[in-house]
């Protein structure tokens, strides 16, 4: 028996439940949710997704040289803070930090930032060293985050934020919910949405739609408010507003590496995730005082910030398993139809205030 299925059902008793709550119960439940529980979820075999972090270092070295030009630019600080959020196993910050070398290294300080239990155990074995050098530290999302700057950066977060799907039927909006009877299609008022998809678009047909994250403003306010100057860099999965809506938006479920549009069912027992509105997400930067906002394919991210050439040079070096793999770790990151062209990385700065 699920128990999450016994909270639903109390609740369907009132009346149909919009489809952003029960991703919200599913993911984020204190007890059941997906992202509460004690055993791990990411990898290859036996679970249910992989990341770029499981295909090797690549990205967390392309993020330093980044991170490096960020704290160039900044005057070199002392201190240079690298508040991860959604950190999951802290492997991004482990390959970061064993990135950087020299005076950044000696000033950089990464923090761990994600209330996932099996998620700390690992980044306790994956940071070890680095917290023993009082190179890295763990913060509780309750936290009340000081100041700082630096950078901030996340691998995956904002697809995981509960999103509700809406769909324009020719008349009116729809958004989908779950009813005792399933998932349903209900004509509802989108309030802010709904300005905000019409701002998106030169005029809507029926079929076009997108989602809608209500948490979104308030975890970019959380994030970038204490950032005082640097980088804010999103690496995730969507498109532009416009795109979202031409191609009608949804929340999709990942299972045993699988991936379909079933998010009412194994909830807590599966990944929910949404495509990421990146226009609104710059839009919200913005709002937060950054600036130079620009989106790019991954792809492009890493053939643009890596060194490549220096780095095949490199790999020359290692036993051929090693250079096999680092060889594709970059494929995956740098080829048309791979992880590189799916995912897209935002950018901003934000200056520091005299």
């Amino acid at each position: 028996m699920n128990p999450l299925y016994d909270i639903l059902k109390t609740r369907l008793a009132i009346g149909p439940v919009p489809a952003a709550e029960v991703m919200a119960l599913g993911l984020y439940h204190p007890e059941h949710g997906y992202y509460r529980r004690q055993t791990a979820s990411w990898g290859f075999d036996g679970q249910d997704y992989y990341t770029a972090l499981d295909l090797g270092p690549l990205l967390g070295q392309t993020l330093a040289l980044r991170l490096e030009a960020a704290w160039v630019r900044l005057g070199r600080p002392n201190r240079f803070t690298a508040l991860e959020p959604g950190a999951g196993r802290g492997w991004l910050g482990r390959d970061l930090l064993k990135s950087a070398t020299g005076p950044f290294a000696e000033a950089l300080v990464y923090v761990h930032l994600d209330d996932n239990p099996a998620a700390r155990r690992a980044a306790e074995a994956a940071l070890a060293p680095f917290l023993t050098a009082k190179r890295a530290r763990f913060a509780a999302e309750a936290d009340q985050l000081e100041p700082f700057v630096g950078a901030v950066l996340s691998n995956e977060l904002f697809d995981a934020l509960p999103a509700q799907p809406w769909r324009w039927d020719g008349e009116g909006w729809t958004r989908e919910v779950l009813t005792s009877a399933g998932p349903e299609w209900q004509a509802a008022e989108p309030g802010e949405a709904g300005g905000w998809f019409a701002s998106q678009t030169d005029g809507l047909e029926p079929g076009d739609g997108s989602i809608w994250c209500e948490a979104m403003p308030s975890l970019v306010h959380e994030l970038a408010g204490p950032l005082e100057a640097g980088l804010f860099i999103a690496v995730d999965y969507g498109e532009s507003a416009d795109r979202l809506l031409a191609k009608g938006a949804d929340l999709r479920r990942f299972k045993a590496h699988g991936v379909d549009g079933k998010w009412h069912e194994d909830l807590g027992r599966a990944d929910l995730t949404a495509d990421v509105d990146f226009t609104r997400l710059a839009f919200l930067l913005e709002q937060a005082g950054l600036s130079e906002l620009s989106q790019v394919e991954l792809s492009k991210w890493v053939r643009t910030h890596a060194p490549l050439e220096q780095w095949g040079a490199d790999w020359m070096n290692l036993p051929t398993p090693e250079r096999m793999q680092r060889t594709e770790n970059l494929l995956q990151l740098t080829l048309p139809n791979k992880m590189g062209s799916r995912f897209r990385v935002l950018e901003g700065w934000k200056e520091k205030n005299d």
